[in-house]
């Protein structure tokens, strides 16, 4: 009896162990599927919540600046580059017989008179032959003078009847041929000093020395070129080479402005000739600027400039209005729906009061005036009208 009542309460002591073991297997089980749940119900919430969200977010018009700016009056003007030089340039070399050089007496950038001595020729073989003609002058002279004397006394002897009129006019005939004799001899004298002054080079004109290509020694002749340029009254001018298009803007007396290159110096002058010409090469013409005299203006020396062709009407936009791309330059305009529209425009002056319009727009439009590089045409915009400064 006693056996199997321990039996049967060892076999109580099993079987509960197993119960407890199965409902803590149940309650981890249970403490599970809840996770799972609520993991599973935070993702639903939170995607239904961004999807939900989504909507609300409205897309952003982007605030543009415009302004009308109505027409203004511009110059218009042509801007072109070119070489300077002499305005008129004048070569001088070797008028007489030439000889050897024996002293240079001016140097370039030197200031001379019109008939100033440039350089001097070796003379002493003509210096002789001068002596020996004004020498011949006064032999000349001397026998004119007797002739006339014996001519004087015949006339006071013929009433007497001791000279016959046969003897005057012989006598007449003698003194006449001896006055001639000075005359010639006194021709040739001249004529031997013009050539003996026309050894010297001299200047052509009031002007600038630009070149010399004679140095002392030099033996110099008519086939010996040009010895000196000189720029008459030092003026200059520039050689602009202009388009075709703008070349037939311009007239004689326009203003222009030339800058030298390698310098910041500018200086006036006027436009004083229009090439009726155009290279059929380049497509350009030449319009030649006069220019006074300046040390900073050098002849072979190269400028830009601007012409001032006239004035007129037009649109004044600042350069961030005005983009560009292959197709060319163009604005962008606001109409009536607030939507950007592309005006393809043609541009003129570009100065440091904004860039003209010369064609696109009237200048009455909503200008785009910033921001137009980021936006496309039929874009909605909120247009700000541009603050007066």
């Amino acid at each position: 009896m006693n056996y199997e009542t321990q039996v049967t309460a060892d076999s109580a002591v099993v079987i509960d162990d197993e119960d407890a073991r199965a409902r803590k297997r149940r309650l981890l089980l249970v403490a599970a599927v809840v996770i799972v749940a609520l993991v599973g119900g935070a993702v639903w919430i939170s995607t239904r919540g961004g999807g939900a969200a989504a909507p609300a977010v409205t897309a952003q018009v982007p605030v543009v600046t415009v302004n009308s700016p109505g027409q203004s009056t511009v110059a218009r003007t042509v801007t072109a580059t070119g070489s300077l030089a002499a305005r008129i340039d004048m070569p001088v070399g070797v008028v007489g017989e030439g000889g050897m050089v024996t002293r240079v007496l001016v140097q370039p950038g030197d200031w001379v008179r019109a008939g100033q001595v440039l350089a001097v020729i070796e003379r002493s073989v003509q210096a002789q032959q001068v002596n020996s003609l004004a020498a011949q002058v006064d032999v000349a002279r001397a026998d004119a003078k007797l002739a006339q004397a014996q001519l004087d006394r015949a006339k006071a002897l013929v009433g007497r009847g001791f000279i016959s009129a046969a003897d005057i006019d012989q006598r007449t005939a003698t003194r006449d041929a001896a006055m001639a004799r000075v005359n010639v001899a006194v021709a040739q004298l001249a004529e031997q000093r013009a050539r003996t002054g026309r050894l010297d080079i001299r200047a052509p004109a009031n002007g600038l020395v630009l070149t010399r290509a004679v140095e002392p020694g030099q033996i110099v002749g008519s086939g010996s070129g040009v010895l000196f340029r000189m720029a008459k009254d030092g003026e200059m001018e520039l050689l602009a080479q202009v388009a075709e298009g703008d070349l037939a803007t311009l007239r004689p007396g326009n203003s222009a402005i030339v800058t030298p290159v390698g310098g910041n110096d500018q200086f006036a002058g006027r436009v004083w000739q229009v090439s009726p010409v155009v290279d059929p090469q380049t497509r350009q013409g030449i319009a030649r600027i006069a220019l006074p005299y300046q040390p900073a203006i050098r002849p072979g020396g190269f400028a830009s400039v601007t012409i001032t062709s006239g004035s007129g009407n037009a649109p004044l936009l600042p350069e961030s209005a005005v983009q560009s791309d292959p197709k060319g330059n163009y604005v962008y305009v606001v109409n009536a729906k607030n939507e950007v529209e592309r005006r393809n425009v043609t541009v003129g002056q570009v100065s440091e009061a904004g860039v003209a319009v010369t064609s696109g727009i009237t200048g009455n439009e909503k200008i785009v005036t910033s921001a137009g590089a980021f936006l496309t045409p039929g874009q909605k915009v909120k247009p700000e009208r541009l603050k007066a400064s």
